[in-house]
């Protein structure tokens, strides 16, 4: 064993270097480095040098040489739709909340169109990145999954079962479900449904819940609006029901499309919730405080990032995630389906 000296000057501006560490704690560089990375027996009393010298020193690894030498970092990678809104947003906050909890840092590729999707994987393969997160709401991000390659652990949150890796998701059909069957329990025929842009995988599964609820009840639907997830698109939803006329229940695919339904209808002079019924979906912070407070479907973002790195944390060290990881959506009741007053 190397004999343990007096240990090596600090001279400023010297940033220390795993040779450092070794001096001062009186061991070889590969004994250092078994202790950092944990890949290897070495003594309790060895340990506790190694790992006083680390302080002393404020020694940092360097963690791109360590993935190099060990084809692993402790940088998790995340794939995200360079996007405003809340849901792909609060997702992406979610991962990383819930990977730097676990001591892992977050290299993030943001792709403005989903076809870039696969550009931006082997970008963080090319960082030695320990795994890849996609957080892919869009029906060509899920596509682009099938072309990446096996030499990293990839985990999606998507709501799809096509993709071929493992996918962690709220249940949008739950949520919508649990939206549609609230206003047909209220007595509406038919609730109207205001979706998002084709494209969405949870445009897709939200609208045909819906579908599927009114056919349960026997309730024919009526023509789908489509919006883009903005209020803008929510308020001209909102004049076009207005001036169909007879309109007392509305679906609304978001939260932000659901303020424009609501600003619409104000307009027109009618009010919500005595002559329409709204409900939205995902929550946003603002919903409670819509005129009127707006009834929507709940989603646990924080809940959905500790999934996804729980499933991400099991490839990556060898276990079996399950194919696909579904979160509980959650209806939450205010005024805009009940007796409120704004």
């Amino acid at each position: 064993m190397v004999q343990r000296s007096g240990g090596p000057a600090r001279r400023s501006g010297h940033q220390p270097v795993l040779h450092d560490v070794a001096e001062l704690a009186g061991v070889s560089q590969m004994t250092v480095s078994r202790v950092l990375n944990d890949t290897g027996p070495v003594k309790p009393d060895t340990r506790k040098r190694v790992l006083e010298s680390v302080q002393q020193l404020g020694y940092r690894p360097n963690a791109l040489a360590r993935g190099l030498a060990t084809g692993r970092s402790r940088t998790l990678g995340v794939v995200a739709l360079d996007s405003v809104l809340h849901g792909p947003a609060s997702t992406l906050l979610g991962v990383e909340n819930a990977a730097r909890e676990a001591g892992y840092g977050v290299s993030i590729s943001s792709v403005s169109d989903p076809e870039d999707s696969g550009r931006a994987i082997d970008v963080l393969r090319g960082q030695c990145v320990a795994g890849i997160v996609v957080i892919a709401p869009h029906v060509r991000t899920a596509q682009a999954l099938a072309d990446v390659p096996g030499d990293v652990p990839v985990v999606a949150v998507a709501d799809t079962d096509q993709a071929p890796v493992p996918v962690v998701a709220v249940d949008q059909r739950s949520g919508a479900r649990l939206a549609t069957e609230h206003l047909l329990a209220l007595g509406h025929r038919p609730v109207w449904h205001v979706a998002g842009p084709e494209g969405w995988l949870e445009t897709e599964a939200r609208e045909q819940s819906w579908r599927d609820a009114m056919r349960v009840r026997g309730v024919p639907e009526p023509p789908v609006l489509r919006g883009d997830w903005s209020p803008r698109s929510g308020y001209e939803a909102g004049r076009e029901l207005v001036a169909h006329g007879g309109v007392d229940a509305v679906f609304v695919a978001n939260d932000q499309m659901a303020l424009g339904v609501l600003r619409a209808m104000a307009e027109a002079g009618l009010s919500v919730p005595h002559d329409v019924r709204v409900v939205g979906f995902d929550d946003v912070p603002e919903a409670a405080y819509f005129c009127p407070p707006l009834t929507t479907v709940r989603q646990d973002f924080l809940a959905l990032g500790r999934k996804t790195f729980e499933q991400m944390l099991l490839r990556m060290e060898g276990g079996r995630p399950v194919r696909r990881s579904i979160v509980p959506a959650e209806l939450i009741v205010r005024d805009s389906t009940g007796p409120g007053r704004c």
